[in-house]
């Protein structure tokens, strides 16, 4: 029997009082699955489905990484679409994005531009110097989901700009330096706005980052901004961090003739990284890594 101030069942090290308590202690790693399944609707992985989520998470990484070297002044963002769907070709791979969603979306990858907070459309505009973009790329390997964004800059970018680009990956990293069992999702939030806010700059609020791994989009939803969701993570979650980071006001606009395309509400700088990430026994793996 458990006592209140023994350490937590989940392994965050945290006492009991302290974390899950009065939920009862599982126990079986099976128990904890069925548990979050049911009280969540969250998949907690098995040791075989996080090999084949960690090789989709690298083979996306590898394309994402190649498309990064390949953007320079003058190459379109189409271009670098039809250059991620012939890797995953190669690869045996399948773009996610790809006919994803309503309307399908019409691109291997998004390729989002300056003031283009997220889910840009490739197309035939050429890449000029002081552009700062947005790649995401999310790849389909063998049935299992790999997803992750970097930030380029283009030939001679503002200090506005790469100050922005720079606080992005911080914020991002920041929010997953925390990671561990036992934490509650709000606190990634926290960790993101918090910083980013210190910097003057603001955080959207109207994408969130998500699950990933057996599906594109999986639970749990896990805010950049500061939030209430008390969730506590546990071994076996697979989920994004990807915070979205404005120099102006944090709110977006949809494209009304695509449906896709979010822009700042005020046309000003936008900046995201992305990660997907693993929590482990102890802690956290970025299964996204080069």
């Amino acid at each position: 029997m458990i006592s209140r101030n023994d350490p937590c069942f989940c392994g965050s090290g945290k006492k009991y009082k302290k974390c899950h308590y009065p939920e009862k202690p599982p126990e079986t790693p099976a128990q904890l699955a069925k548990e979050y399944e049911k009280k969540y609707d969250i998949i907690l992985k098995t040791k075989e489905q996080i090999d084949g989520i960690r090789k989709a998470c690298k083979f996306s990484a590898m394309t994402l990484k190649t498309l990064c070297e390949a953007a320079k002044e003058g190459v379109t963002t189409k271009e670098l679409d039809n250059l991620a769907r012939e890797i995953c070709r190669k690869g045996g791979a399948r773009a996610a994005s790809l006919n994803y969603g309503s309307p399908p979306f019409q691109g291997a990858i998004c390729t989002s531009i300056n003031e283009v907070i997220c889910h840009g459309i490739p197309e035939d505009r050429k890449l000029v110097s002081g552009d700062i973009m947005n790649i995401d790329c999310a790849c389909i390997l063998d049935g299992y989901f790999g997803d992750c964004s970097a930030m380029v800059m283009i030939g001679d970018v503002s200090d506005e700009n790469r100050h922005l680009v720079e606080v992005t990956h911080e914020a991002m990293m920041r929010g997953i330096k925390i990671l561990k069992p036992g934490v509650k999702i709000y606190e990634i939030g926290e960790a993101i706005e918090s910083y980013a806010t210190s910097e003057g700059y603001s955080v959207v609020n109207a994408f969130v980052s998500h699950g990933v791994g057996l599906e594109f989009h999986e639970e749990p939803q896990v805010p950049h901004h500061y939030n209430n969701v008390k969730t506590p993570l546990a071994p076996g979650m697979t989920f994004t961090v990807e915070p979205m980071i404005n120099v102006g006001v944090r709110e977006a606009v949809i494209d009304k003739n695509d449906r896709w395309t979010a822009r700042t509400a005020d046309n000003k700088p936008s900046a995201q990284w992305e990660h997907t990430v693993l929590i482990t026994q102890d802690g956290y793996e970025i299964l996204t890594k080069p």
